[in-house]
């Protein structure tokens, strides 16, 4: 097994040739910091509003080897949180929502075909899974919500014969399907997207990190540019920037990944390529490649400390061996096949798990994706675009644009009581699968963040 930072997408992608640094100053329309999806899409989407701009895009390592080129390839909308957004926000603002993530959904699609970009992209429903007694009905909210609002067809619940027939898992016992989704090659799709900005012309410097933000652009440890406008795009990282501190925790998820499998994948007749996600806290989520291999995930990593770079949000054995373990569990035929590769990575925790886009003066932000920001970070770069030219439209006024704030402690209090729920909501999860019930003191902590108003996911 290769256990490595980067993993098995960005190695099957490909290398690719490092821009040069930046050094010495210049000045741009609009810089953008962070190489990742959010950041590249927003640099998409500036030039298909102004095709003539001057933009600069930085990134510290190289533009997709973050989380956008590692992660589980997801592609969601955010139906999964409309019983949020409608509490948050009432039913116009979520439904507003909610047919922008779809939308949003469809344009990566189109991208990728209208780019001759071979991403893997595939339209199929994800699927919610039960695995305990005490998972069943986790997604009601979901449902009511959608149904409230006249989206019933959105997310529906089905039983345990249903979804077994999409993928047969010992544990499945029911669960709700969501209409839209799709799969990708992270990887392909963000380099694809990083070539495609090279050819139209944007400057491109990697290996640039960005050390503060002024009103006119940004500081770097070589460098300046000054600009019009900045956005900030650096998902975990956002942290460590003086006024986001508070706005976005930080955790880590990690993968494991079989060698190819396909007469397994066609054993559980999970042919249809669909996602799967259970309905733990610390959730498990699966799908399947192109070449039939199974990419297994769980979000029961460490929490990050400050937005700073940590190995073990990239490579923790322990988690991993974890991660295999209930692989085997959800799908015993696969016991003495090879796993190949592992890897993990630092995800932007929202408090409410829904993202955050807005405006700070002339500095635009988008963060708090939690392990779903394939499908809406196309979205944010719509909106982050728009921001960055003053264009206000439709777009900029969904309740996801400069929602009211919810902060988290600051550190440490955020480090060390983050990591004392998280081994709360781990110690429960497994309690659940053993089909023990959970301890009182256990119970207690693992409901704090809905006592103090936190969502975390699931």
């Amino acid at each position: 097994m290769r256990h490595t930072r980067h993993g098995w997408w960005l190695e099957e992608a490909g290398d690719v040739t490092p821009t040069s640094p930046l050094e010495g100053e210049t000045s741009a329309d609009v810089v953008i910091v962070g190489g990742g999806y959010l950041g590249m899409w927003t640099a998409w989407q500036l030039l298909e509003l102004e095709p003539n701009l001057d933009l600069v895009l930085l990134d510290a390592s190289l533009c997709g080897h973050g989380p956008s080129g590692r992660n589980g390839g997801f592609c969601e909308t955010l139906w999964p949180d409309i019983d949020t957004l409608r509490e948050r926000s009432g039913d116009a603002a979520a439904l507003a929502v909610g047919r922008a993530s779809e939308e949003a959904v469809h344009g990566i699609g189109a991208w990728c075909a209208a780019n001759e970009v071979d991403a893997w992209y595939r339209q199929a429903p994800m699927i919610r899974v039960a695995t305990t007694e005490s998972q069943l009905g986790s997604w009601d909210a979901n449902v009511h919500a959608c149904a409230a609002i006249g989206t019933q067809d959105e997310v529906v619940s089905i039983g345990a014969s249903e979804v077994r027939a999409a993928c047969d898992s010992p544990l499945f016992l029911g669960g709700a399907r969501y209409r839209l989704n799709a799969t990708v090659h992270p990887a392909r799709l963000a380099l694809g997207l990083r070539q495609k900005l090279l050819d139209r012309g944007v400057r491109v410097h990697e290996r640039t990190e960005v050390t503060r933000l002024e009103k006119d652009g940004v500081v770097t440890t070589d460098g300046r540019v000054r600009a019009g406008a900045t956005v900030l795009a650096v998902n975990s990282a956002t942290a460590r920037f003086p006024g986001y501190r508070l706005s976005l925790a930080v955790a880590s998820s990690h993968i494991v990944l079989t060698e190819p499998v396909p007469d397994v994948v066609e054993e559980l007749g999970w042919t249809g390529g669909e996602a799967i996600v259970d309905s733990r806290t610390l959730v498990h989520y699966m799908r399947t490649t192109n070449d039939g291999r199974i990419v297994f995930g769980w979000g029961g990593g460490r929490m990050g400390f400050d937005g700073r770079r940590s190995d073990r949000l990239e490579l923790d054995p322990n988690v991993i061996r974890r991660t295999h373990a209930s692989l085997h569990r959800f799908f015993p035929q696969l016991r003495g096949r090879s796993i190949t590769h592992a890897w993990g990575g630092p995800i932007d925790v929202s408090p409410t798990h829904v993202p955050i886009f807005g405006s700070r003066d002339r500095v635009h932000h988008g963060f708090g994706f939690t392990g779903n920001g394939v499908g809406p970070s196309y979205l944010g770069g719509e909106i982050l675009a728009r921001l960055a030219l003053d264009r206000r439209d439709e777009l900029t006024r969904l309740a996801i644009v400069d929602p009211p704030r919810k902060l988290f402690p600051p550190e440490p209090f955020r480090y060390i009581g983050g990591s004392l729920i998280r081994r709360a909501l781990a110690r429960k999860d497994q309690a659940e699968d053993d089909g023990r019930e959970p301890g009182v003191v256990t119970t207690f902590v693992a409901s704090l963040p809905r006592r103090l108003g936190l969502r975390l996911p699931r």
